[in-house]
């Protein structure tokens, strides 16, 4: 049997692109944040995680071109050998300051933080319980390690109780969730979620890559619930509110130390290189200063999910600026997507695996950055794509 065979069978992508309904691997040309070029031609970004807009802030852009003055492009080593700035020190250090925790430890990518940080933790005794619409870089991360691997039913917390309540004593327990949920914009019930784990005995470790920037005054879902303290280790991304690349863990300071001598991908990997660095930086000093931003994206979310709503469009049970567009259908899913493109909106299309079988939506999304006139012209493109494509 040839191991390759499955590639050359593999034709999704050619029948999609013979159909004239590929959306995926546009090539952006230009952007302003809010806007991008592709093809030649301006579009309305809906699709990107650039929540406090903060991508093109004169602050941020001036810190990470100055970073590359002093520090260079890269340090061509992990941080356990020779990677390790002191600008990744104060970043670790303000972080824990801002999350109202111990410690933290920056990783190089939002990806590598959930795989190394989750097998680090998960050995051969361990149990790790998860969400079933957990991100795909959790589920990564809980196969990395050597852990007996658990899920339970989206947001089904008595599930969970029973699950929790089979596993024996004499394991370790670590319970993984989103804060919010990526395609579906809902948020987690942390209140309930931790008052059954502490019933358990188990360790609570939640995803906040979709929350930092937006819930609790930015800080995350633990703050927006007022249980900082109650959450283990909290995890987060600086490709989505802060405008760079990377990710990051908080928590207890023996947890984030064990995390930093065990993480492989944490310990073999290229540091994160000080542009990047110095523009997390930048971002926080902005969200720790101007709340105008989170007020500002909140205000947007509002007038978006109503809209959506008058018009007819289901879109579940958002709480939070990704408002999507469930179509169900794959097909009228992709043929919604082009009809928007080609009249200046850009969407996510998302279909299985990423959301279950027959759960097929557009994934929008807003930043603080979109003008009222922005998001009015994308409710009007929608109301007329969705009445020529049947969704609405």
């Amino acid at each position: 049997m040839d191991i390759l065979k499955k590639c050359s069978e593999f034709d999704r992508d050619k029948k999609a692109m013979e159909a004239g309904l590929y959306p995926f691997f546009q090539a952006l040309e230009s952007t302003d944040g809010t806007e991008v070029v592709m093809n030649g031609r301006k579009v309305l970004m809906l699709g990107s995680n650039n929540y406090l807009g903060l991508t093109f802030h004169p602050k941020i852009r001036k810190a990470a071109q100055e970073a590359i003055d002093t520090f260079g492009t890269s340090c061509t080593g992990s941080r356990l050998i020779n990677g390790t700035m002191s600008i990744h020190v104060e970043l670790e250090r303000r972080l824990a300051a801002f999350m109202g925790r111990e410690s933290a430890l920056v990783f190089s990518t939002g990806m590598q933080t959930n795989l190394g940080a989750i097998s680090a933790l998960i050995g051969r005794n361990d149990v790790v319980v998860t969400d079933k619409e957990d991100h795909a870089s959790i589920v990564d991360g809980c196969r990395l390690g050597f852990g007996e691997m658990k899920r339970f039913m989206h947001g089904d917390l008595e599930q969970l109780d029973r699950i929790l309540g089979k596993i024996p004593e004499d394991k370790g327990v670590l319970v993984v969730v989103d804060g919010v949920f990526s395609m579906g914009g809902d948020i987690v019930d942390l209140p309930s979620l931790v008052k059954i784990c502490k019933a358990h005995g188990a360790r609570i470790y939640v995803d906040d890559a979709h929350s930092i920037g937006v819930l609790g005054k930015g800080r995350g879902t633990a703050a927006h619930f007022g249980l900082v303290k109650d959450v283990d280790i909290t995890m987060g991304t600086f490709s989505k509110s802060f405008a760079s690349l990377g990710g990051f863990i908080v928590g207890d300071e023996d947890v984030i130390n064990y995390i930093k001598h065990h993480a492989r991908s944490f310990i073999f990997s290229a540091s994160l290189p000080a542009s990047n660095v110095m523009a997390a930086m930048a971002a926080l000093d902005i969200m720790e200063n101007e709340p105008e931003h989170v007020e500002r994206l909140w205000e947007n979310a509002r007038l978006m999910m109503k809209g959506y709503r008058d018009l007819g469009f289901d879109i579940g049970g958002t709480q939070t600026p990704i408002i999507p567009i469930i179509v169900k259908d794959d097909e009228k899913c992709f043929r919604l997507w082009k009809e928007l493109y080609e009249n200046g909106v850009y969407t996510n299309p998302v279909i299985a695996p990423a959301v279950p079988e027959g759960m097929a939506l557009l994934r929008t999304s807003y930043m603080a950055s979109h003008t009222r006139e922005q998001l009015q012209r994308a409710l009007d493109v929608f109301e007329r794509a969705g009445k020529k494509t049947g969704v609405i």
